[in-house]
């Protein structure tokens, strides 16, 4: 009785998608999480360190003061003597003001935020950064 080695079966000329379309599924959904847990601060400053820190809620008006006294509101760069127009044509239902002001900025450039923040009966917040220990 001879052994009859030749294959009974054709070999499969399709390539099944449904194994790469779950992986590339997976991916996408993953890079889509954990691309929300990456800050989207434009303006680099270095915040003063705290022990402590309050949560803030998302309705805020942001300022940003940099060392060099240049002022950004929500990401735009305004000069010192348009603040007050500048911050009230970002407002829109926001009750607060966020100031991120770098270690290195004066108490007087502070001082002009906190008083263009009153003037629209805005409450100062100052963002800091916990200490890291």
């Amino acid at each position: 009785m001879p052994l009859d080695f030749s294959p009974s079966r054709k070999p499969l000329s399709t390539f099944s998608l449904a194994g790469m379309t779950d992986i590339v599924l997976l991916l996408l959904i993953f890079f889509l999480l954990t691309s929300n847990f990456i800050p989207q601060m434009g303006i680099q400053v270095t915040l003063p360190q705290v022990e402590s820190s309050a949560p803030v809620d998302r309705d805020y008006v942001t300022v940003v003061l940099t060392d060099e006294g240049t002022y950004f509101v929500n990401g735009q760069r305004v000069s010192e003597g348009r603040l007050v127009a500048a911050i009230r044509e970002t407002r829109t239902t926001q009750s607060a003001l966020v100031l991120r002001a770098d270690e290195g900025a004066t108490i007087g450039q502070f001082a002009t935020v906190a008083s263009a923040a009153q003037a629209l009966n805005l409450r100062v917040l100052m963002a800091t950064e916990r200490n890291r220990q």
